[in-house]
């Protein structure tokens, strides 16, 4: 899918001021819990889109971070006694290891073979929780406590927990906006564009994809583990080869390549899974006639294909101005 162009901040500032009141209100006209798990997949799909839509790595072993994260996370809060920042610490870090691990072992590899690799470490993964003591098995990590959140933060409080979350994702995200504007995220375009010229100018290509897959992993992790504070349980389909498809799908639905793409897609799907979970039709069914819709007729994804038509818009407009003030040659 090709990715689609930025807008002018001058068109940005009004659509980020409209996206934070909502987000600021989201709570009062949606259940608090609810949109907090929407704001933890949305920043999952964000972390993954920073691979694939700006170094262009498909990653189908992002569940491995997610869901890594989420145990250590969990079994530091019910077993350990942490508090949640340290907690949420714990499972960041073990999210940038395993991501530093694949990321030694795939970078080398491009197309259909990093795929590949990634997808197997991944399954590696979901075996060692699988048999491992601590994960509970198939029942997983459950009543995992919320606890006080730099002991003054009760996230026991439906709202409480979610401008905190609110507030990790939004810090989180404006860290990832300033890395991909930085000169770092430069040279991770040049590396996707042409990789081979980047390494002609004397970059060290593998280092900086290196970098970039354990940021993606550390922010992968970061939502897995707000995650499991929201819904209180780590179970293996955190892990899953299946979680690593649904990310993937967030993406490329919402729009792969754009900042905030990923993150309403990951709406899109999440709420199509929560409100078709008690009909006839299964949601499976659903999201993949979505997807092949998306593929077949806006393959920019939603916020590419609005992004696209703005700049058309806005391109028109300047072509009508410009021929209304240029002089007449008879």
């Amino acid at each position: 899918m090709a990715t689609a162009g930025k807008l002018s901040r001058k068109a940005l500032v009004p659509i980020a001021v409209i996206a934070a009141l909502f987000l600021l209100a989201a709570p009062f006209f949606i259940y608090p819990t609810f949109a907090t798990r929407l704001l933890c997949f949305a920043l999952f799909a964000c972390a993954f889109n920073l691979l694939i839509g700006y170094v262009g790595l498909l990653s189908f072993g992002h569940a491995a971070f997610f869901g890594g994260s989420a145990y250590i996370t969990a079994h530091a809060l019910k077993i350990w006694g942490f508090p949640p920042e340290v907690a949420i610490l714990a499972g960041v870090v073990l999210a940038s290891a395993i991501g530093f691990i694949f990321g030694i072992l795939a970078i080398r590899r491009q197309g259909i073979y990093f795929a590949m690799i990634t997808l197997a470490l991944g399954q590696m993964v979901y075996f060692c929780f699988l048999q491992a003591p601590f994960a509970g098995g198939e029942d997983g990590i459950q009543a995992v406590p919320r606890g006080m959140l730099f002991g003054m933060i009760d996230l026991y409080h439906p709202f409480a927990l979610y401008y905190s979350v609110l507030a990790i994702v939004g810090l989180a995200l404006a860290a990832t906006w300033r890395i991909l504007n930085s000169p770092f995220g430069s040279i991770l375009g040049a590396v996707r564009d042409n990789e081979l010229r980047a390494v002609s100018l004397g970059y060290h290509v593998h280092r900086y994809k290196l970098g970039a897959f354990v940021i993606s992993a550390a922010l992968a992790g970061l939502a897995g583990s707000l995650k499991v504070i929201t819904v209180q349980i780590a179970s293996l389909t955190d892990v899953t080869w299946q979680m690593s498809g649904e990310v993937v799908l967030m993406t490329l639905l919402g729009g792969m390549g754009t900042f905030f793409g990923p993150a309403v897609g990951a709406a899109v799907i999440t709420v199509i899974e929560h409100y078709l979970a008690g009909f006839t039709v299964p949601a499976p069914v659903v999201t993949g006639g979505l997807f092949v819709i998306c593929v077949l007729v806006f393959r920019r994804g939603i916020v590419g294909e609005i992004i696209m038509l703005l700049r058309i818009r806005g391109g028109s407009k300047t072509q009508a101005k410009d021929a209304a003030t240029s002089p007449v040659h008879v």
